[in-house]
């Protein structure tokens, strides 16, 4: 079936938004009643040239990081605790709708004996105020995800730099919206992937570095946690209002930014296409009426649950190298972010525990692999992974990630990832989407570097450029 690129992109653009038509025709032009995401006259492939290149740029340096917090729940309160340990960063607002989770946060800083934060509470568009004020210079954004893109803008055109929780955007239109809003501003629109901080995903960065792999032609990566009982807590309501209006991998990035990082996406390489399928759902449909057998918060929610158990997507770069990446959160299963990278020359695996390295067809033994793992270890991980551990923030990784985000902004250094990887790596939502919903169709990736990607500097995991003198402050 010959079907134009350019379509593929059009139809991505939507995927997510909720439009669908009624029936699609299969290659044979059978009929079926299999939904297909509508493509809408007015959006079209996005012909983007390249404003200002945001890949390795370095942002004048900050002698103080003064911080604004939109979402002081869960992740929000955590960072707070774990920012307040790094040196040269000033909390200096707390936004949450909920006045009892911005007063959470204060209390943080006054254990700490830090000064205490301007507060922003009670309304919806609150946050818009707290992002104005000429005093901040990151804006950290950990609320509901369908927020990101929106606040993400909003802060960069008022003068800040902005992280975001994961996914950074849920369609491609608001990808091209991050993009287009850094080069304009010369600000920063970082994602906060926690996951390319964990501390073997940075050694098998460092160790493709160094050429132990030779080529890396290959990496399995995925998003494997029973979540089976969160789909569904009602404290947490926004979870399944998105599961039922969606299908594919719609929280990629755990997995893929490590693999990403490892193939040197937008700084070598970039991701060309993907294909997506999706099992149908097994178990939170059957759950979700036996819940709302005996409560009838649930019971809108009966028969509406669209997320499949399982996807599958695999993805294809420009210079032919492959990445699987899955995704499932609705099973009995343990936690796994599957992390295989497969060489020319050798092999790693992170799970299922433990971690093991391979140079043929016999994984090395427990002192062969320690001798490799302290010889690649990177800068970042001697520096202050022994610290992080202490913080904590799945084992030190979440404080590994912010050291390294106020380090870069303190000292003038570009960030590790940069807007250009939130927009790929968030893509992955809508275009495994399109194509779950296209008899599992090849769409292709938006080129969000605008070709830049050809010469653009890999992440520099050594830091040889410099960084590295914040200090922490001593933890309680």
């Amino acid at each position: 079936m010959k079907t134009n690129r350019r379509d593929f992109i059009k139809t991505a653009t939507l995927a997510g938004t909720g439009i669908i038509t009624g029936t699609t025709t299969s290659c044979v032009g059978e009929k079926t009643n299999k939904p297909q995401l509508k493509i809408p006259h007015e959006i079209s492939a996005k012909k983007h040239k390249q404003s200002f290149n945001m890949s390795g740029y370095a942002a004048p340096k900050l002698d103080v990081v003064r911080i604004g917090y939109i979402g002081i729940g869960g992740r929000g309160l955590g960072s707070v605790k774990r920012m307040r340990l790094i040196d040269g960063v000033e909390i200096r607002a707390l936004c949450d709708i909920l006045e009892d989770r911005v007063q959470l946060g204060q209390n943080a800083l006054i254990e700490m004996g830090m000064p205490a934060a301007k507060t922003y509470s009670g309304s919806e568009e609150i946050w818009k105020e707290m992002c104005q004020d000429p005093e901040l210079d990151l804006i950290y954004i950990a609320t509901p995800r369908h927020y990101h893109p929106e606040m993400c803008v909003f802060s960069m055109e008022n003068d800040k730099h902005a992280v975001t929780e994961i996914p950074a955007i849920l369609n491609i239109e608001d990808a091209w919206r991050l993009v287009e809003t850094s080069e304009k501003t010369k600000k920063h629109c970082s994602m906060l992937e926690n996951c390319t901080y964990d501390f073997w995903e940075l050694m098998a960065l460092n160790m493709s570095r160094q050429g132990f792999f030779g080529e890396v032609i290959h990496v399995d990566a995925g998003y494997i946690h029973d979540q089976r009982e969160l789909n569904v807590n009602k404290a947490k309501g926004w979870r399944i209002e998105e599961f039922i209006n969606r299908n594919g991998n719609v929280y990629p990035t755990h997995g893929l930014g490590p693999a990403c990082q490892l193939l040197n996406i937008n700084r070598g390489d970039r991701l060309d296409y993907l294909v997506s399928t999706s099992s149908n759902d097994f178990t939170m449909g059957p759950k979700i009426a036996e819940l709302a057998k005996n409560d009838d918060y649930y019971k809108k929610y009966v028969d509406k649950w669209h997320l499949g158990n399982m996807n599958t997507s695999t993805i294809r770069t420009k210079k032919g190298k492959t990445i699987m990446l899955q995704y499932n959160v609705s099973n009995p299963r343990p936690y796994d972010r599957i992390q295989q990278v497969v060489g020319t020359n050798a092999i790693s695996k992170k799970y299922p525990f433990p971690s093991r390295i391979a140079l043929g067809d016999e994984w090395l033994n427990e002192e062969e692999t320690a001798a490799i793992v302290e010889r690649y270890t990177p800068k970042l991980i001697t520096l202050v992974g022994e610290m992080a551990k202490k913080v904590g923030g799945h084992g030190g990784m979440d404080f590994l990630m912010e050291w390294r985000l106020i380090d870069c902004l303190r000292n003038g250094l570009p960030l590790d990832m940069d807007v250009y990887d939130a927009a790929a790596w968030s893509a992955v939502v809508p275009l495994s989407e399109w194509s779950v919903a296209n008899f599992s169709s090849p769409v292709s990736f938006p080129d969000f570097t605008s070709g830049s990607y050809k010469t653009n500097a890999p992440v520099d995991i050594e830091m040889l450029n410099g960084g590295g003198n914040t200090k922490i402050k001593n933890i309680r």
